[in-house]
């Protein structure tokens, strides 16, 4: 049984693509130190790790051998924490590049963006049978969209039967560029765009910047997932340098107690 078919309430986001140690010296960037950070957030109470893994020089690569790796090393370190990895360009890697290392390392779930791997208005018979031949696989796949135009354009092509369903979707609030922070009132856009979702769909929410958490309690309080970690901000709620990912799962643990959301950690 694929344990990434329903969406965990908190995902694990430790380090993304482009921040490093000059940015945060608890953010993980080899493959030991990211089963640390995930173990210490099992324990703080994340239900899944979303992977990215770094070269020796600490830069993101689709890379199928550390992939394998590092989900062989959270099998033996932390067994109850399903990996999904990621298929992030960061523009370096081409459609057919980011559809090989999913197919290489056949993991239980990925994350994929809509923008990337379909990248132009139309037919594409190449994205489109990758998502097909994905589903088939069983792997599941969560959508990134980053505008709420992202969710139209994914609900029509569900529609069109050239992405499965249900989907599981990943609304982004706020993004890398300019840098823009997200804020709660930004999801009420993905909402209203994600109001015709297929039966048995699912989303989540990331958030950049200070408001992280605030932004996945609204999530939270609307029935939906929430992903944290120091892929989109270091800051705690009150502005100051969070000490580690596991602290971060924690503090939205507590505030999610405190609104009735979840049981007390």
């Amino acid at each position: 049984m694929n344990r990434l078919a329903g969406l965990p309430d908190i995902m694990l986001a430790p380090n993304g693509a482009r921040l490093g140690k000059a940015d945060h010296p608890a953010l993980p960037v080899t493959v030991a130190e990211t089963v640390a950070a995930a173990r210490a957030a099992s324990e703080a109470g994340a239900k899944a790790l979303h992977a990215h893994v770094r070269d020796a020089e600490g830069r993101h690569v689709l890379d199928a051998g550390r992939y394998r790796e590092l989900i062989a090393e959270m099998s033996r370190a932390v067994p109850a924490m399903p990996v999904q990895i990621t298929t992030e360009a960061v523009g370096r890697y081409t459609p057919a590049e980011q559809q090989r290392v999913v197919r290489d390392v056949m993991p239980e779930g990925v994350s994929v963006a809509l923008r990337e791997m379909w990248p132009l208005a139309g037919p594409d018979r190449q994205a489109a049978r990758f998502y097909v031949w994905a589903n088939e696989a069983g792997i599941a796949v969560q959508h990134i969209l980053y505008a709420p135009q992202d969710v139209s354009r994914l609900l029509a092509l569900a529609a069109a039967g050239d992405v499965p369903g249900p989907l599981q979707m990943l609304f982004v609030l706020g993004r890398y560029a300019t840098p823009c922070e997200g804020r709660p009132e930004d999801l009420q856009g993905f909402m209203d765009a994600a109001a015709e979702m297929p039966e048995g769909s699912e989303w989540a929410v990331c958030a950049f910047g200070q408001p992280e958490q605030a932004c996945l309690l609204a999530a939270a309080r609307r029935g939906g997932r929430m992903r944290i970690g120091f892929e989109n901000n270091l800051l705690r709620p009150d502005g100051c340098l969070a000490r580690d990912n596991a602290e971060q799962v924690l503090a939205l643990r507590r505030a999610l107690a405190a609104e009735g959301l979840c049981r007390e950690p």
